[in-house]
């Protein structure tokens, strides 16, 4: 494959101004995660609504398990992300080509195991999160359907996240906005005009996973000349040197989304048991804390890319640029969530509940996370440059510091040693965020980052 046909997707990113760059490919990955987040919340919003604090708790508590596993999803399309970066930096685009190919057998077999012992257990790991009984059938059924959509969320990150990798970051916004616009016509239609619940939600849900993974493979199937890639069944094959990059990539960035949200499924356990307003809380707020920490997670993401393609390119002094501009616009940002949470956290949880408890409890969750937007900044941005390396190894290390060390040890001393109950576990997962960011600045003052191989050496 000729360089000039590779030009058709994705823009070097080795090149020009930074902050211009930085920002034109932030731009799409923004409102790709904003359209991400809003129609999550979406589901959140009309249950709790039309259904109640049940409801609410039901599709949290459902959902718990399948988000930690979209994060897996999520890890395997950074993993390809990353090493699709790197070659196109060194211009390998043989290998860019036979990656593809790899990665979506891999993680679309991965997906239907995962999907199957979900649905398998589901009773077993709602019981587990001591999902309070009055919101059991919701969380049970929401659970099952959502567990089904498991696949198509593997797939589209996968696409994803090799088109980032490619500085290509327009096309999968156009992939979620069609999963934003599905997902909020039948979450009215399924909830609202058809009362079915928290079941309701779940086929809502599904439907725009499904929706977006079919833009994602058409688009495939349209640049395939491009791409070169056979649409035959012996093409469909696994590169195992390729392979072995993306499970050395993959599986430490899922160890570290694992122990990360993982242990939060375990603070969850706990939140849960204190009851039904301790538990709305928590679920409202992380779909808050997600919501507006988007153009922050953004930048991350591009600048991971950007990373990449420059430390494949061996442009050391270019990256430290790529750094300190997201630093700045990451922080710039963080400023102004700091100043909602300190003057609108109620008008935030009115979105999702009319429950003036909740509401009023909501105020001290979004306060902590002041905590968490303190951090940000610095722990992505360094973040970032661990990512664009391919340091897998400081990735798993940060994932372990953040979710087992920190968050359950912060929570559970707060929690019941100084008897600060829900709160402490509040104040648990903000102050995790001081592993990673430990790590992230420790890589980068060292200047380790430089001595780096590159993926494919």
């Amino acid at each position: 494959m000729t360089t000039s046909r590779t030009k058709h997707v994705g823009i070097d990113l080795t090149e020009g101004p930074i902050l211009p760059q930085l920002m034109t490919f932030v731009i799409p990955l923004l409102l790709t995660n904003l359209l991400q987040q809003l129609y999550n919340a979406v589901d959140t919003m009309v249950i709790g609504q039309y259904v109640g604090s049940i409801g609410t708790v039901g599709v949290s508590t459902g959902g718990e398990i399948a988000a930690m596993i979209t994060f897996i999803a999520t890890a395997f399309g950074s993993a390809g992300q990353i090493y699709v970066a790197q070659l196109v930096g060194a211009k390998d685009h043989k290998s860019v080509n036979e990656t593809i190919m790899t990665a979506l057998i891999f993680t679309l077999g991965l997906s239907m195991v995962i999907a199957a012992l979900c649905i398998i257990f589901t009773n077993g790991l709602l019981t587990w999160l001591k999902c309070p009984q009055e919101a059991f059938e919701q969380a049970r059924a929401y659970h099952i359907i959502v567990s089904l959509g498991l696949p198509f969320v593997f797939g589209y990150n996968t696409v994803a996240g090799i088109l980032r990798g490619m500085g290509e970051a327009k096309k999968p916004l156009v992939f979620v906005a069609v999963a934003a616009a599905s997902n909020i016509i039948m979450d009215i239609l399924f909830v609202v005009v058809i009362p079915w619940e928290s079941a309701g939600t779940a086929i809502a849900t599904v439907a725009a996973q499904v929706a977006s993974f079919l833009a994602a493979g058409i688009f495939l199937w349209r640049k395939k000349d491009v791409f070169e890639l056979e649409f035959r069944l012996r093409a469909l094959k696994v590169n195992m040197k390729h392979l072995k990059v993306l499970l050395r990539l993959g599986i430490p960035l899922a160890a570290q989304s694992i122990f990360i949200h993982f242990t939060q499924l375990i603070c969850s356990r706990h939140i849960n048991s204190y009851g039904l307003i301790a538990s709305a809380t928590n679920s409202i707020g992380n779909k808050i804390q997600k919501l507006i920490t988007v153009f922050a997670n953004s930048i991350t993401t591009g600048s991971g890319t950007m990373v990449g393609q420059n430390i494949g390119a061996r442009k050391y002094d270019r990256v430290k640029q790529i750094v300190r501009t997201s630093i700045t616009l990451s922080g710039s940002m963080c400023v102004l969530l700091i100043l909602i949470c300190i003057l609108l956290p109620a008008q935030l949880y009115r979105l999702f509940t009319a429950d003036p408890e909740v509401i009023e409890f909501g105020k001290t969750y979004l306060h902590i996370c002041i905590i968490i937007f303190c951090c940000t900044p610095f722990q992505g941005s360094f973040n970032a440059v661990i990512q664009g390396t391919g340091n897998a190894k400081l990735s798993f290390l940060a994932g372990f510091l953040d979710g087992v060390i920190l968050r359950l040890g912060i929570s559970f001393f707060l929690a019941y040693v100084m008897n600060m109950g829900v709160t402490g576990f509040f104040y648990g997962n903000a102050l995790a965020r001081l592993g990673p960011l430990s790590v992230g600045t420790w890589y980068w003052i060292s200047g380790k980052w430089k001595e780096r191989k590159l993926l494919t050496e």
